[in-house]
């Protein structure tokens, strides 16, 4: 019993030091996935805006967001939730860019030309867990509609 209970711990130290390991383009990275996995459909158009989202406002080249995005995704289909995704972008951003994450977020639910309400939901989700407003939520929401392809 005894020994059980130190393997336990054991795996919870080493789960607790991944997370720590998890740096920040890694967590918006991964948000940024969440979203493009959201309506069970991995298109290219969302990966294009992923990538486009990594160089741009992350200033990372193309080699380095290959496999930034590929590890993001690997993390995503391990976790059981966003909370290491989510924990690691509280800690390193202002309100104001955690608003300008959420829209970022919909970029990515809009980069196929349409809203899935599972995309939706998920932004809505990581919106509350970044303690962003409804009405910057919204807001947010609106200003990526705006510039998305339409269909």
């Amino acid at each position: 019993m005894l020994n059980h209970l130190k393997k336990l711990l054991q795996n919870k130290t080493s789960k607790t030091a991944e997370h720590e390991v998890l740096d920040f383009n890694t967590a918006l990275a991964a948000l940024l996935v969440e979203v493009m996995r959201a309506d069970g459909k991995l298109l290219e158009s969302e990966f294009d805006k992923i990538r486009e989202i990594m160089i741009d406002r992350c200033q990372l080249t193309v080699e380095q967001v290959t496999p930034l995005i590929d590890k993001a995704q690997k993390q995503v289909e391990q976790a059981i939730d966003m909370y290491a995704f989510v924990k690691q972008i509280n800690q390193q951003t202002s309100d104001i860019e955690r608003i300008d994450i959420i829209e970022l977020l919909w970029h990515v639910a809009f980069a196929d030309g349409e809203l899935d309400s599972y995309e939706d939901h998920i932004i809505r989700k990581i919106s509350g867990l970044l303690y962003v407003a409804h009405a910057d939520f919204i807001s947010a929401k609106i200003a990526a509609q705006e510039s998305a392809p339409s269909r």
